[in-house]
């Protein structure tokens, strides 16, 4: 069995006469004697890597010259109270430190490259091979998710922050997770809402983890939504979602519901024989691609004479979901574009994935709600083109929906 580092031990039995989160993470917490301790350690260790020989050894190594000489005392400004620390110094006075630059007072610098790995996608074990690398000596687990933490109060400022009256087109999907939670592995889905303001900008308004879908879960969104100021959305854009309907129909019942047509046709090709698939996506491409709603309607039809025997479940699919399928026949080109697929939100998913590929399983939800923030600070900090030709498409939706937003001038 491996031996716990002393100062871990130490740690853990001053934890245990913790009476208050106050006391633990409060202004001179527990917490604080932990950063002090660490960054102690790696002050001595980039001191040992500048001299090229540890403390405390006897007989200097070949060709060495410089020594150690002392330390002096600096007070540091850590997220949970101060720290004084005892600055090694050598003899040639050249040992310039990383950790805790000259004149630097508080610990902001690592705490920021330890937050922007993490945001990276780098597991806790990937930040201590980094930081053994750099400094010789790893940090703990704990002292690691303790710096992480300091972003939880930016994550729910973040998902309360106050949202615009309207949107015009809103775009919602999920990407699952796999979370250990009391013991047990659970999938949790991460819900994301994907939303287009009035000057066509784009901007992700929440992200809410739940184990099950359904109306009770998806009408809890929507009212966090409205209770931070949003009166209403034109048009929502979403896959086949369970209980959905329902949940927007009692909170925003003007909205338009446009489902996923490409999760539609996937979801359909589940059940067609590989053999009738090629002939049956020609057939329904009349359907979808139509010009007027009244003509895909008749190929719709069509679709129901050739393929209602053979595959009387697809052909029910689409007609039960017609009228939440076929709301994008109603606009011109550039916006069925835009809402006949969930294309924009999926770009998004994909970009998140590529931070969170690494991580197989979260230890817990807080480190996947942290991980999913961060992911999501620097896709937003990206965006900043709008929608193309969004002049045109807000033009319409106006003409569209004329009592219910107005134009930006």
């Amino acid at each position: 069995m491996q031996t716990q580092d002393p100062k871990v031990v130490k740690f853990l039995e001053k934890l245990k006469d913790i009476k208050s989160v106050d006391e633990l993470t409060g202004k001179n917490g527990l917490i604080t004697d932990l950063v002090k301790d660490t960054l102690q350690t790696l002050l001595e260790a980039e001191m040992t890597n500048h001299l090229g020989y540890p403390k405390h050894l006897k007989i200097l190594a070949p060709g060495a010259t410089n020594k150690r000489n002392g330390s002096y005392s600096k007070k540091i400004k850590t997220g949970n109270g101060e720290a004084e620390l005892a600055i090694p110094r050598d003899r040639d006075g050249d040992f310039q430190p990383q950790i805790i630059p000259k004149h630097q007072t508080t610990t902001s610098e690592l705490d920021q490259k330890i937050i922007s790995m993490y945001a990276k996608g780098m597991t806790l074990s990937d930040i201590n091979e980094h930081l053994a690398d750099m400094y010789g000596v790893a940090l703990s687990d704990t002292m690691l998710s303790a710096i992480t933490d300091k972003i939880i109060p930016q994550i729910q400022e973040w998902q309360n922050r106050p949202l615009a009256e309207v949107y015009p087109v809103v775009f919602l999907d999920a990407i699952h997770f796999k979370v250990r939670s009391d013991g047990v592995v659970k999938n949790m889905a991460a819900y994301l809402v994907f939303a287009i303001d009035i000057d066509g900008k784009k901007d992700v308004l929440g992200c809410w983890l739940g184990e099950e879908e359904g109306a009770r879960f998806w009408l809890s969104v929507l009212t966090d939504l409205k209770n931070r100021g949003l009166k209403d959305i034109l048009i929502l854009c979403c896959d086949n979602l369970t209980g959905f309907s329902e949940a927007i129909g009692s909170c925003f019942p003007n909205t338009i519901i446009q489902k996923c047509v490409i999760h539609q046709i996937r979801n359909s090709l589940k059940y067609i024989l590989s053999k009738d698939q090629k002939a049956f996506l020609s057939d329904l491409k009349t359907v979808y691609k139509a010009t007027t709603k009244d003509q895909a309607e008749t190929n719709l039809l069509n679709l129901a004479e050739t393929w209602g025997k053979k595959y009387p479940m697809v052909i029910k699919s689409w007609e039960k979901n017609w009228s939440e399928l076929s709301a994008y026949f109603a606009y011109t080109s550039d916006i069925r574009k835009l809402i006949y697929t969930t294309n924009a939100i999926e770009g998004l998913n994909r970009q998140i994935r590529k931070v969170t590929k690494n991580k197989a399983l979260f230890p817990t939800r807080l480190s996947l709600e942290k991980m999913l923030w961060l992911a999501i600070r620097d896709i937003r900090r990206r965006m900043t083109m709008p929608v193309q030709n969004w002049a045109q498409i807000i033009s319409q939706l106006h003409i569209h929906f004329p009592d219910r937003f107005k134009l930006p001038l």
